[in-house]
């Protein structure tokens, strides 16, 4: 752990009400002392832990130039900004270190000169993550905790909120800790039987570890699973929208973002390259990709356009694909059913406010057979705003079977954990695949360790302090 203490604007260098400047560490409450004048004279290295108080941030002038007097001390403090301070004390801390919160105005410039006071008394200046680092390290938290602090930060949507919050509360730390658990018994128990045979019978024991391990591979295949689900979860669901000119894409991505980020015309090809938005749909958030309008084009920038497009359709999570409801399907309609064709798809007959010449029993029909289960169609009118409220339930079903509860099982959203687990898994595999082969028991002892070490690489218990300075690096300054 180190000695030093550290100082960082924790609010961000935004203008705004309140501004938040964190100092921890051994000698948080000796700087206080030397730039804090509390209203009320007190011993302010004695304040008691959770306890807030009201002053003045000074600088002292005297270090500059001495007072010719005493009676001149008064004036030879520079006064940077009123503020109130939130003391708090070791181990009972975020960091586990003494620290000190001053709640200065929100404007940057007066955030950064307190600052720069408070580094001038004494302390170093953060590294992103060093506070969450520190309380990792003070065994405040653990790995999957100090990462869930900042997807908290970083989430764009309810799920990914609700996903952060459950493994900041240990859903993912404790599941781990579970199966870490089991293997440590069996290993445990194969060291003692190979040191005391005597004492120890390991007739049958095959069976029975095969026995004992196979919920565990069970429970981390599930979690290997779930980082499908996760990853979109956390970083939104990749969907593309596909649809040949003028069947409403850049309508219905201006109609889910609500603004006018797509041009609109009546002019097919007008979209010939790829746009890019993330957007809320309810508690979901996507990340929209408008691309061109599939067809037979002859022009060399749309046909660069058209290639993209799929090319993103191939990579996509779900698929968007938009007909025109006003007009007969043609071969371009059928490229894009073929394109969508078992894969996750919701299928948008638009343009319903005009007369239909295309029903949705005529793209079921194109899509059977041999296609899987039947996709969603759902008829819309993006001009009038009709039926867009049922585009987020439908995609909850596609995805999610409608609804993820966070509180039953955990999610894996982190690709470190999911590497891990994925790994744990393999030796696990080898395991098994000794005991099918014969082989003595000090070889079950091997790969078992080889898993158990991988899934404490998932918490922080068997990790180097590279793994954790390239975590701890890609926090926000302040945290």
């Amino acid at each position: 752990m180190k000695k030093d203490t550290i100082a960082a604007v924790a609010s961000g260098m935004t203008a705004s009400g309140i501004g938040i400047i964190r100092i921890s560490g051994p000698e948080a409450f000796l700087i206080l002392s030397k730039i804090f004048r509390p209203r009320r004279p007190a011993d302010v290295t004695a304040y008691p832990a959770n306890t807030v108080h009201y002053g003045h941030i000074v600088r002292n002038l005297q270090k500059e130039a001495p007072s010719a007097s005493p009676e001149n001390d008064r004036h030879a403090e520079d006064i940077l900004d009123e503020c109130l301070v939130t003391v708090m004390r070791a181990p009972h801390t975020y960091t586990t270190e003494d620290t000190v919160e001053i709640n200065t105005h929100g404007g940057p410039y007066v955030m950064q000169r307190v600052l720069e006071l408070v580094l001038e008394n004494g302390a170093r200046a953060a590294e992103p993550g060093e506070f969450t680092k520190r309380a990792f390290l003070g065994g405040r938290i653990d790995l999957t905790e100090a990462e869930a602090v900042m997807d908290v930060i970083r989430a764009k949507s309810d799920d990914a909120l609700k996903a952060s919050l459950s493994q900041l509360s240990g859903s993912v730390r404790d599941a781990i800790r579970v199966q870490r658990e089991i293997l440590l018994n069996e290993m445990s128990f194969i060291e003692a039987a190979l040191d005391d045979p005597e004492h120890y019978d390991l007739e049958g024991y095959r069976e029975e570890l095969k026995e004992h391990l196979q919920p565990a591979v069970e429970k981390l295949r599930e979690l290997s699973a779930s980082f499908g689900e996760g990853k979109m979860i956390r970083e939104g669901i990749l969907t593309v929208i596909l649809g040949k000119p003028n069947a409403g894409k850049s309508s219905l991505l201006n109609a889910l973002t609500g603004e006018e980020r797509a041009i609109v015309t009546d002019i097919e090809g007008t979209t010939r390259d790829i746009l890019e938005e993330q957007i809320r749909l309810g508690g979901l958030t996507l990340r929209v990709i408008d691309t061109a309008g599939i067809r037979d084009a002859r022009d060399r920038i749309e046909q660069i356009g058209i290639g993209r497009a799929r090319e993103y359709a191939e990579r996509a999570d779900l698929l968007l694909a938009i007909f025109d409801a006003a007009r007969p399907l043609d071969e371009n309609d059928r490229e894009i059913l073929s394109l969508i064709r078992g894969k996750r798809a919701l299928i948008l007959l638009n343009k319903s406010d005009l007369k239909q010449v295309c029903t949705p029993e005529m793209l079921q029909k194109e899509l059977q057979p041999g296609s899987g289960p039947l996709q969603p169609v759902l008829t819309i009118s993006v001009k009038e705003k009709e039926g867009l409220g049922r585009i987020e339930a439908e995609i909850r079903k596609l995805f999610f079977s409608g609804s993820l509860r966070f509180n039953e099982e955990p999610v894996i959203t982190n690709a470190r954990h999911r590497q891990a687990i994925d790994e744990a898994l393999e030796s696990l595999s080898y395991v098994l695949k000794s005991i099918e082969d014969g082989l003595p028991e000090d070889f079950f002892s091997i790969d078992l360790m080889d898993a158990y070490t991988k899934l404490g690489e998932i918490i922080g218990e068997e990790v180097g302090d590279d793994l954790v300075d390239a975590i701890f690096s890609k926090f926000c300054m302040g945290k």
